[in-house]
């Protein structure tokens, strides 16, 4: 199976990428499944029912959140009638919503889609990601359950990422990192068959400080003050991600590559 995986969208230019590049992408990487985290599509801050309308319609098979799933309080209603968008599964047990779920591609065969918070470095405290995907990943195991599982890992510690990649290995065909914005470059299949990426990176603008308009952002690392919001920044989005080719009978990663389409970074790396 082949897995596409884009990292956070941000703003109205990662929705326009999305918008206008899915499609096409989708096809020329002959994806056979592909996930989207959108937790940053609505204004930089969380995601609107009618933009993951929009993400979807693009061809997105399911939606990922994170730290700022319900930051558009619409998403608290929309989250409950639309399966294909996922919150965090160590979020509190009341918040609305499902944090994993198995989808199925045109062929019928079966993916788990989970997500998690870290708890390194966050504002606030979550329950514990490592119980919380050793549970799902008992209940669904790769090449029984399913033909394919993937966790977007969404933290900003390194370190905790790579921890979690390496807990997950063998019981997972991927584990993707999200939430910094700034893709990394050690894609790689692990010891077991997992195949592991610490940050997708995002779907925006890299001409920005992580997707924001960069005036703001210097005037407060300069100042120490803010003046201004923070608004995201709106020139030509690079679409970052990975993509991965699975073993149907196994569920474990046969490849992994990253991606980068379009902007600034495809064009400083005009072979990815």
């Amino acid at each position: 199976m082949r897995i596409l995986f884009l990292g956070d969208v941000m703003g109205r230019a990662g929705r326009r990428a999305i918008t206008e590049r899915l499609s096409p992408l989708k096809a020329r990487l002959k994806a056979d499944f592909t996930i989207v985290n959108g937790e940053n599509a609505s204004g930089g801050m969380g995601l609107t029912g009618a933009h993951a309308r929009l993400i979807l319609d693009a061809g997105a098979d399911c939606i990922t959140l994170g730290d700022h799933a319900f930051d558009q309080k619409d998403m608290m209603q929309f989250i409950e009638s639309e399966p294909r968008v996922l919150r965090p599964l160590n979020f509190a047990r009341e918040a609305p919503g499902r944090g994993a779920r198995v989808f199925a591609d045109a062929r019928g065969r079966k993916v788990l889609v989970t997500q998690v918070l870290g708890q390194v470095f966050m504002k606030r405290p979550f329950d514990d990601p490592f119980s919380a995907v050793d549970a799902v990943l008992r209940a669904h195991p790769p090449g029984g359950m399913v033909q394919a599982a993937v966790l977007d890992m969404h933290a900003e510690a390194t370190s905790e990422k790579m921890a979690m990649g390496h807990w997950c290995d063998g019981r997972a065909s991927l584990v993707v990192g999200t939430h910094t914005h700034v893709p990394t470059a050690d894609a790689q299949v692990l010891p077991r068959g997992t195949a592991y990426l610490s940050d997708a990176g995002m779907c925006g603008d890299y001409d920005s400080v992580i997707g924001m308009d960069k005036a703001e952002p210097l005037r407060r690392f300069l100042t120490g003050m803010p003046r201004d919001r923070f608004t995201p920044a709106e020139g030509e989005a690079t679409i970052s991600g990975v993509l991965v080719v699975t073993d149907d009978r196994t569920g474990m990663a046969t490849s992994v590559a990253p991606l980068r389409d379009g902007g600034r970074l495809a064009q400083a790396n005009p072979q990815g």
